[in-house]
């Protein structure tokens, strides 16, 4: 015998569902409020952090300005990164049209350099990454520095490649690490002195991205360098050519122990001709 349902027990059961149906939407849009107050605050924390230092587009600008003058290397389109004082990236741009315009395999460069210069810097002392060459090889004071603080991959190479430098980079926001000896990385010291942290440019020689990095950090103001390794004493952490050749070594012996080799004789004049450090 087929039992008919009541019209009362039909009703009740709508109204239960309505209300799970409810409790469970009420549920997704207190998730979704707590998920977005979480992105606000890492973006606002963010913020925060890099709030002394250049902005993605105060950046790219620069960068566009320094590599479009004669900088002694081929001419090539480059990467920047800018870190702040705990090594954490705060900016990563390109100069050319499309991030294929570049080297890829710059823009972690950059960023190693930026962290490098940072993190071997001191408010009162200023090492540019081209003063490490010398240091680092064997037999030199700092060697195996290089192989100090090693690159946090999944900062390095995660995220959506589409968006490398640009304003939502996936390396923004995290540690990156990194050491990095050869030119294209420096300190950035506001003008009251203080260690804000690094910037570092790649995708050319060697020489020209340094002779581009001091012109970008040069363009920001931010290169008011207390003291440094570099005989100039009017640009205290300019890279240093003082490598003397000798047999059976490549390039050779430099006589202060923080020499860079030459790239070019062009790079080599315009690096001494650069904006004095303020």
């Amino acid at each position: 015998m087929t039992r008919t349902p009541r019209a009362g027990g039909s009703v009740r059961g709508m109204e239960l569902s309505m209300k799970n149906l409810q409790r469970t939407m009420g549920l997704v849009m207190i998730g979704a409020v707590i998920a977005g107050s979480v992105t606000a605050r890492a973006d606002d924390d963010r913020s925060a952090a890099c709030k002394d230092l250049p902005s993605h587009s105060a950046l790219r600008q620069a960068l566009v300005t320094a590599q479009g003058e004669q900088n002694g290397g081929f001419g090539l389109e480059m990467w920047a990164t800018v870190v702040n004082r705990d090594g954490i990236v705060c900016a990563v741009v390109f100069s050319g049209e499309h991030r294929g315009d570049q080297w890829p395999g710059s823009r972690v460069i950059s960023a190693q350099k930026a962290n490098t210069a940072n993190a071997f810097s001191l408010p009162g002392l200023a090492l540019s990454t081209a003063n490490l060459y010398s240091a680092v090889q064997p037999g030199g004071s700092l060697f195996g520095l290089q192989e100090s603080n090693p690159v946090e991959t999944a900062v390095a190479y995660g995220g959506n490649a589409s968006n490398f430098g640009r304003p939502n980079d996936p390396m923004g926001g995290f540690r990156i690490g990194g050491v990095n000896v050869f030119g294209g990385g420096l300190a950035l010291y506001a003008f009251d002195g203080r260690l804000l942290g690094g910037v570092g440019v790649s995708g050319d020689s060697s020489c020209a991205d340094h002779n581009i990095a001091w012109r970008v950090r040069n363009g920001l103001n931010l290169d008011h360098v207390p003291a440094g390794v570099s005989p100039d004493g009017t640009r205290k952490d300019n890279i240093v050519y003082d490598i003397t050749p000798q047999a059976g070594q490549m390039p050779g012996v430099s006589a202060s122990g923080w020499g860079h080799p030459v790239c070019s004789e062009l790079a080599k004049t315009i690096a001494a001709g650069l904006p004095i450090t303020h």
